[in-house]
């Protein structure tokens, strides 16, 4: 059995993503980041999901004092009235998906792990560079040639099984999975509820609504969907 490490963030594509890479048979080790977002909700919601896979998860501390996004600056407003295409929204964190991946290359190093899972999508999703293909792929060369592992001859694999997906694809395979989607938390405001207007509700409720598939989130909460 592999062992492997999964980012999980507490929305919906990571839960999945932890999910799958539980029914493919590896040995997961879950990995939370509080890195100063603009809510502490999806790392309440990670730990949740991590806990209801019975999976052990660590969440490291990361400091960004620089900001440079609206999911760390609340002098930065999130956009209300949709992401128009081509262009990167302001809830872009400068170089996430780089720093966490490398945070998650020296925890596979550390544990033995030779998959590193991340549930990025370059379907349904705001436009982010460092959720397309050809950045993991570039990525993984980083890794080949710097770690330890990859100097050995002992790849640490990155595995982005949602890439290619649409929201209603990730919510159909995680409704097969057993995802427990009420624990999960896509909004970008840490309200009581989700607001319903920022891209990545819009983009859940989307998959939701193409899926047929009740989000249990908003059913909660009492949201009309956007």
């Amino acid at each position: 059995m592999a062992r492997a490490i999964v980012l999980l963030s507490g929305g919906l594509d990571s839960a999945t993503t932890l999910y799958h890479a539980k029914a493919a048979g590896h040995d997961v080790r879950a990995l939370v980041f509080d890195y100063g977002q603009r809510h502490r909700r999806e790392v309440a919601a990670a730990r949740a999901v991590a806990r209801a896979a019975n999976v052990p998860f660590e969440v490291v501390n990361i400091g960004l004092p620089w900001k440079g996004s609206a999911l760390l600056d609340h002098a930065i407003k999130v956009p209300s009235a949709g992401v128009r295409a081509g262009t990167i929204p302001p809830t872009y964190v400068p170089a996430r998906n780089i720093i966490f991946l490398s945070f998650a290359a020296s925890f596979a190093e550390a544990v033995g792990a030779t998959v590193i899972f991340i549930g990025a999508n370059a379907i349904d999703y705001s436009g982010y560079p460092d959720c397309r293909p050809n950045f993991f792929k570039a990525f993984q060369k980083a890794l080949d040639l710097g770690l330890k592992a990859g100097a050995g001859r002992r790849r640490v694999r990155i595995m982005t099984p949602l890439v290619d997906l649409t929201k209603a694809d990730i919510v159909r395979l995680g409704q097969r999975l057993g995802v427990p989607f009420a624990a999960t938390w896509s909004c970008y405001n840490g309200e009581r509820r989700p607001c319903g207007t920022c891209d990545s509700c819009r983009l859940r409720a989307k998959g939701f609504a193409d899926a047929g598939v009740e989000d249990p989130v908003v059913k909660r909460s009492g949201k009309t969907r956007a």
